[in-house]
């Protein structure tokens, strides 16, 4: 597709889903939209994600994200400008070695090399593997239908080339469970078909698959059912684990009401309210002894309306049970 085809193809996704943020066009596109540290048990995670076009899919009810990207196209030498002012960034220099694991975004698809550049790609690889010499995990954020296999090991050969070994991860939006939900209110354009697909062709490379699931993503959906959501999630990820040997991973995020969506609609309307995180903790204990890790998303990253997030003053405890969690996996701290 052309430049126009695609700047007219996040138009209309964004259109369809009756979005009315602004994109981030002002940005520097020589700096990166965002990074930042997560803390987990096997060590310490960099987020990073990267400013590229947005996401070309942007139709998703209530994900503000392409907001923070550019409607036009990014050049890969912008990116590879973004590439070199983030491993200069002083706090990521300090933490070269202590870096386990790097997870890789534009708030859309990394593989789709419409909207980030291949050549701005294998610069990363090369970035990572001189920069990063403990780096044990590779996440890729995209959605499934821009995998390559074929990329896929040429990526897993360029990682092999590290200091140490470094497995591959998948990092697949699943948003809900509820098909239904999922596809006709949510507007995912994800088949448990296609998600499946993924899993078999991943499983004989050992690449690991991360699933970003939210709590209470519409707001048909009583507090109640979302957590039943996530509880049937859990069960049919550890089914997928089970059967295909293959390492999953659940990143829980707790629905907010984000800005210039129709979600913000209904929270203004009394339609939506954030899940509870007490009610978040509820979900997740349902993973216990299940065959999958699971991380709770704890920040709304400063998108959400007005008394529109789930982080509310009074929950300060339950956010620190959370991140005690997510630092080791104890389900003690998900007790009430």
């Amino acid at each position: 597709m052309d430049q126009e085809s695609i700047y007219n193809q996040i138009l209309s996704g964004h259109r369809k889903a009756g979005k009315h943020y602004a994109f981030n066009d002002d940005h520097d596109p020589h700096r990166p939209a965002d990074f930042w540290f997560q803390h987990s048990p096997e060590g310490l995670i960099l987020f990073v994600v990267f400013f590229t076009q947005a996401c070309r899919w942007s139709r998703c009810l209530g994900c503000n994200l392409p907001g923070r990207m550019s409607s036009r196209h990014v050049s890969y030498k912008a990116i590879m400008a973004q590439i070199d002012n983030l491993f200069n960034q002083p706090e990521i220099v300090r933490q070269y070695a202590a870096i386990h694991k790097i997870i890789v975004s534009n708030n859309g698809s990394i593989l789709d090399q419409a909207t980030f550049s291949s050549t701005a790609f294998m610069y990363l690889m090369a970035k990572v593997n001189l920069h990063l010499p403990n780096l044990a995990v590779f996440a890729l954020e995209t959605r499934p239908e821009f995998v390559e296999f074929a990329e896929l090991e040429f990526i897993a050969r360029a990682l092999a080339e590290g200091d140490t070994p470094t497995e591959l991860e998948l990092a697949i939006g699943f948003e809900a469970f509820d098909e239904h939900v999922r596809n006709q209110f949510f507007d995912k354009g994800l088949s448990f078909e296609g998600f499946e697909k993924l899993v078999r062709l991943a499983a004989p490379y050992n690449y690991r698959i991360k699933t970003y699931f939210m709590q209470k993503p519409v707001p048909q959906m009583t507090d109640a059912e979302a957590v039943r959501d996530i509880e049937r999630a859990i069960d049919y990820l550890h089914g997928m684990a089970g059967r295909y040997g293959i390492r999953i991973n659940m990143h829980l995020n707790p629905t907010y009401a984000a800005r210039g969506t129709l979600l913000e609609e209904s929270f203004q309307k009394g339609q939506f309210t954030a899940p509870l995180l007490s009610d978040v903790a509820r979900a997740v204990r349902h993973a216990r002894d299940k065959a999958l890790s699971v991380f709770i998303g704890l920040s709304d990253e400063g998108l959400a309306v007005e008394g529109g997030s789930f982080l509310r003053p009074a929950d300060a405890q339950w956010v620190q049970r959370l991140e005690q969690f997510n630092r080791t996996q104890d389900y003690a701290f998900l007790e009430s």
